[in-house]
Order: C-alpha cells, then sequence, then structure tokens
C-alpha cells in the first residue's frame, strides 16, 4: 500500500532526496567511504557545504552582506541566540503560537521584551493584525508559520523595528524579500533535510551591536567568519540539505513551490469546506499552505477516532492533530504530490458517504 505521509516534521522529503542520500551514507563520491565518516574540512565535504550556500542564495535571492550559517541545536537554540546577538536593551515579539510563546520567554532573561499582539486567547486560531512596534525595539520577532495551529503569515511584513523571523516550516515555499529582515532561521526536518541542521541567514552589519559576552558557540560572527565550520557541522543533513535545494531548482524554484503549495491548500480546504463532516480551524485569511487543520463539525465529534482509523488503513500517515487543537492536521509541504492530497480528500469523500 502507497503511504502518503502528512507528518509535521520530521516530514516527508522528495523521493529522490532519500534515495541519493542513503547512496552517500554507503560511498560518498565514489571515495568507498560513507558521508557521515569523511572530515568535514576535506575538499569533498567543502564542496557540499559551498553549494549549499550558493543555492540558498541563487533561489532565496539574497542580497550581497547576509550570511548563511548551518548549525545544530535547531530552531529552539535560536530562541536563545537571537537575543544573545540582538537584543540590547528592548526587543518585541508577535505571540502567534507554541514556538512563539518559547522564542519569547528566552528573550526574557537578556532584556526588556513585549508582546505586541497575541491571539492566545482564541487558541491561536488566527493572525493578530493591529499592533504597535515600539520603533526603539532593536528588533521585532515573528513565526510565520504555525505548525500546531495551522495559521500562517503568507507576505513579508513592514516593520518599524528590525525583523527577524522564524521560517522553520515555510521556508522555501514562497519567494521572500530577504532584505526586510535581519535575520531569518529555522529548523531544517519540514521543507529543507533530516533534523539535525538548522539554517540561519544573517545580515553582517547587524551583528556586533551588543555590550554583552556572547559565549563562542552563540556567536553568529563565529560561525561566519568560519564558514559554519567552527565545529563540526552536521554533515549528513547538511548533504540533504544541498539535495533538496537542487530539487527545487529543478522543479522550478521557490516561485513554482508557492504554485504547487496555493493549489494544494486550496484542494484540501475546499474539501474541508464542502464536507458536512469537517471543519477548519484557523480563520479563514490565516490558513496556512503548509500545516492544514480541521476538526470533526458538530455532531460528528465521536467519529473523529473512526475516521482517524479509517484513513489510516487506505495509507494516511501523521494526519493526528496537535493535541492543542486535536482533530487531524495535514502537513503539506513542498516534496508532498498533489496525487497524496488528492487521496485524502477521496478518503475523506468515501467517509462522507459512510455516515
Amino acid at each position: 500500500m502507497k503511504k502518503h505521509n502528512f507528518s509535521a516534521g520530521p516530514s516527508i522529503l522528495p523521493r529522490e532526496v532519500i534515495e541519493e542520500t542513503a547512496k552517500a551514507i554507503l560511498d560518498f563520491n565514489g571515495s568507498g567511504l560513507s558521508v557521515i565518516e569523511v572530515s568535514h574540512r576535506g575538499k569533498d565535504f567543502q564542496a557540499v557545504i559551498d553549494e549549499a550556500e550558493s543555492l540558498f542564495k541563487e533561489l532565496l535571492q539574497i542580497p550581497e552582506g547576509y550570511s548563511v550559517l548551518f548549525l545544530g541545536g535547531g530552531a529552539s537554540t535560536q530562541f536563545c541566540m537571537i537575543p544573545y546577538n540582538f537584543l540590547e536593551k528592548k526587543s518585541a515579539y508577535l505571540n502567534t503560537g507554541v514556538w512563539a510563546k518559547k522564542a519569547m520567554k528566552e528573550a526574557k532573561a537578556f532584556g526588556e521584551t513585549i508582546e505586541v499582539a497575541s491571539s492566545a486567547d482564541q487558541n491561536y486560531s488566527f493572525i493578530p493584525k493591529v499592533y504597535d512596534v515600539p520603533a526603539d525595539a532593536d528588533y521585532f520577532h515573528i513565526t510565520t508559520n504555525n505548525t500546531i495551529y495551522g495559521t500562517e503569515i503568507k507576505e513579508d511584513i513592514d516593520s518599524a523595528a528590525p525583523l527577524i523571523a522564524d521560517m522553520s516550516s515555510d521556508i522555501f515555499s514562497r519567494p521572500i524579500d530577504v532584505s526586510k529582515y535581519i535575520c531569518i532561521y529555522g529548523g531544517a526536518q519540514k521543507n529543507l533535510a533530516p533534523a539535525g541542521v538548522t539554517f540561519v541567514i544573517v545580515k553582517n552589519e547587524a551583528l556586533g551591536k551588543v555590550s554583552r559576552y556572547i559565549p563562542t558557540m552563540l556567536d553568529y560572527r563565529v560561525h561566519a567568519e568560519n564558514g559554519s565550520m567552527y565545529n563540526t557541522p552536521p554533515v549528513l543533513p547538511i548533504f540533504s540539505a544541498m539535495l533538496t535545494l537542487r530539487w527545487v531548482k529543478a522543479q522550478g524554484g521557490v516561485k513554482e513551490m508557492e504554485r504547487r503549495a496555493i493549489e494544494k491548500a486550496d484542494m484540501l480546504y475546499g474539501e474541508i469546506d464542502r464536507n458536512k463532516l469537517f471543519v477548519g480551524t484557523a480563520a479563514l485569511e490565516d490558513r496556512s499552505r503548509m500545516n492544514i487543520c480541521f476538526v470533526m463539525a458538530e455532531g460528528y465529534k465521536e467519529l473523529e477516532a473512526d475516521f482517524l482509523k479509517f484513513a489510516s488503513d487506505r495509507g494516511m500517515v501523521g494526519l493526528k492533530g496537535h493535541r492543542s487543537v486535536g482533530g487531524f492536521r495535514a502537513s503539506c509541504y513542498n516534496a508532498m504530490p498533489k496525487e497524496s492530497v488528492q487521496a485524502l480528500i477521496d478518503c475523506m469523500r468515501e467517509f462522507e458517504k459512510l455516515h
């Protein structure tokens, strides 16, 4: 039976990326050695990290003056690295979900931290639109896609303060005006690579402004000056990231990824809105293209476990929603084929006919 992987992360990757990664684990570049055992400072692996960086810059049209870093520790480590490197007196955060709240918690240890707006009182079901960002804030932090609640900021916003974004789960799903940000970061385990590497795009001239001592491993300048090689980087996910970026380019680039994301999301939301058994959980204008959350409609709540089993029996994997929302979550990252989304829709229609 074909499996349709709707997991939120670690999540689906292009099949060819998985196959090429598997080959390199056995034999990297015909060396007779695995990619996980060759020196990260050898010329063969240096070529990998150079190509990954080059493809990042090409696909996202990153301007001059920015560094692309490949680090360990996940996006959660960035929650403290951001204030370590950028917060001198005051920071501002938009609280749109669990991860935004966790990022804000870390910043509070470094200086005044202002929550400009929050949708917590409505279980993060929408993106706040009306708020004031202090012009004297050292930075304004946003989380562009909220995997748990299925909301997304789909355009680059204008900010009175330097803008920083956690783009863990929607990077490479739409074009970005990188020049609007001083830092963009994210864990790779959604749209880019296996878990283990974190990408950081940082504006070089924004660094070195804080007066505090920054521990060496938490200083972006150190990693930028050493080409992500200050310590041994997570070589395998970096290799997979390079392959994924090659795939994105071959498929038509970020604009094509956006077209596909819109198409898949429109298909599935259309069925959710049509089908009497289901209802979406996010505000219509803020619905995520990456993580589509829905629950059983009123009068059908008792069918939730039945539908989950029904879908699982038909090859749907990873559909169970986060406990904060319940119901179901269909994560439709770049590598998710339209055919899998259609298979889920067919499953929903079949279940509807039975009930």
